[in-house]
């Protein structure tokens, strides 16, 4: 895979975020970032998706856990803990790793490895034209290329095709993305996620796509959304990017 490995460490303490600072240096194929703040950690990662995660659990105010929730799809996550009693919920997340503290540098580099062969793993998967998913009692194949954009509706997800009915599943959102192909739909918001390509322009606060419909960018994605879409150039050849303020909303 592509080194260094992009990483982020998130941990109230900064001691242990110290260990793992030097465990990625005795590494030497890992850049890491260190947050002691959760909130602005979770924006560094929207901002830089990085390959892998390293999140404390019990942390004040919010859990590692509930963090991971909110991670893109494509990010390995690896909870570091002092608790054992959080190896369920954390697998059940699909966490790569489940890191106790105190843990040693073998056992770090064991988890990262599990991070690097997932990583590899989703590159080479090839991606598919169509997706399955069940409106009803049926199920109903649905292709990539006709999706404009779908919408979070309180446990369902509604999703809008070019030329097509719009249909409507009983899948939340985070399901629903994670069998999207990574860089071609984007989140957006915590109730939608657009087709990249199906983009006319953008702002920090909202984006138009080729049908003239326009949708919110959430606060909290806002700066991933805007880094994503300068430095991708698999949308549309029309996008406007001159309109990005230069100022935060």
């Amino acid at each position: 895979m592509e080194f260094p490995i992009r990483c982020i460490a998130i941990d109230d303490e900064p001691l242990a975020l110290d260990i793992i600072d030097n465990f990625c240096k005795r590494n030497g194929s890992m850049e890491l970032r260190t947050f002691t703040d959760p909130d602005e950690g979770l924006k560094a990662i929207h901002a830089d998706n990085p390959h892998v995660v390293f999140l404390d659990i019990e942390m004040e105010n919010i859990t590692g856990l509930a963090i991971a929730t909110q991670l893109p799809s494509d990010t390995c996550c690896i909870f570091t803990t002092a608790y054992l009693n959080y190896a369920l919920e954390g697998f059940n997340l699909d966490a790569v790793d489940y890191l106790h503290k105190p843990f040693s540098f073998d056992r770090f580099q064991t988890a990262v490895s599990k991070a690097v062969r997932r990583i590899e793993g989703d590159r080479h998967r090839v991606l598919p034209d169509n997706i399955i998913v069940k409106q009803e009692y049926c199920n109903v194949t649905v292709s990539l290329k006709s999706i404009i954009y779908i919408e979070a509706m309180e446990g369902y997800s509604k999703i809008f095709r070019e030329d097509s009915d719009t249909i409507i599943t009983r899948m939340v959102l985070k399901n629903m993305a994670s069998l999207l192909p990574d860089n071609h739909f984007l989140r957006i918001h915590r109730s939608f996620i657009v087709a990249v390509n199906k983009i006319k322009s953008f702002t920090k606060q909202e984006i138009t796509l080729t049908t003239g419909m326009t949708v919110p960018v959430g606060r909290q994605y806002s700066d991933g959304v805007i880094d994503f879409l300068m430095n991708h150039r698999n949308f549309n050849s029309d996008t406007n990017i001159s309109s990005i303020p230069k100022s935060s909303e």
